[in-house]
């Protein structure tokens, strides 16, 4: 092609914008996981640079769920967001917290997507989970990004999380 011609097929691709951006590579890490139910990828992001990434799986050295071919969870159809004591996997949004110091977290943003193993959509009202949250919280994450469509995301200021505590009202799930 000729320079001009180039030139023009880079002025008509439109580019993606930071959040989605960072969104996507969370959805890519999240095909690393192991869980039978929910793969979920997260990324941690400070001034531009990605800090760390985590995805759902069972500590390291113990056998994946996908290993053992079997959630216990998942027999006992426990709903989402209950009874996480149960599950062999450690959620992406701590693996990712563990990867990074704090000093490195202060100030920065998690971006999390989580898809349905069954069907490969997005899981719908995605959240982190009761536990993940206080990690959030004490790893000095400002805010969390949370996918919804390939292009719509969620908005969440952590500080929202301790201003509206959760969990003194005893409601279970997400």
């Amino acid at each position: 092609m000729k320079g001009s011609q180039t030139q023009c097929l880079i002025c008509i691709m439109e580019r993606r914008d930071k959040i989605n951006y960072y969104l996507d590579l969370a959805q890519v890490v999240a095909q690393r996981g192991t869980c039978l139910r929910r793969l979920y990828g997260a990324v941690i992001v400070k001034n531009d640079e990605v800090i760390s990434t985590g995805y759902t799986g069972a500590p390291r050295g113990r056998r994946h769920c996908s290993d053992v071919r079997t959630c216990i969870r998942q027999e006992l159809n426990i709903p989402r967001g209950e009874r996480y004591e149960l599950c062999r996997s450690v959620h992406a949004e701590a693996n990712a917290i563990i990867s990074a110091s704090r000093e490195q977290m202060l100030g920065s943003s998690l971006y999390l997507v989580g898809t349905e193993v069954s069907t490969g959509d997005l899981v719908k009202n995605s959240c982190s989970c009761s536990m993940c949250k206080r990690l959030i919280i004490n790893a000095g994450i400002e805010m969390v990004y949370v996918r919804d469509t390939k292009d719509e995301y969620r908005k969440i200021p952590v500080k929202d999380w301790i201003d509206n505590d959760d969990s003194l009202q005893g409601t279970y799930g997400y």
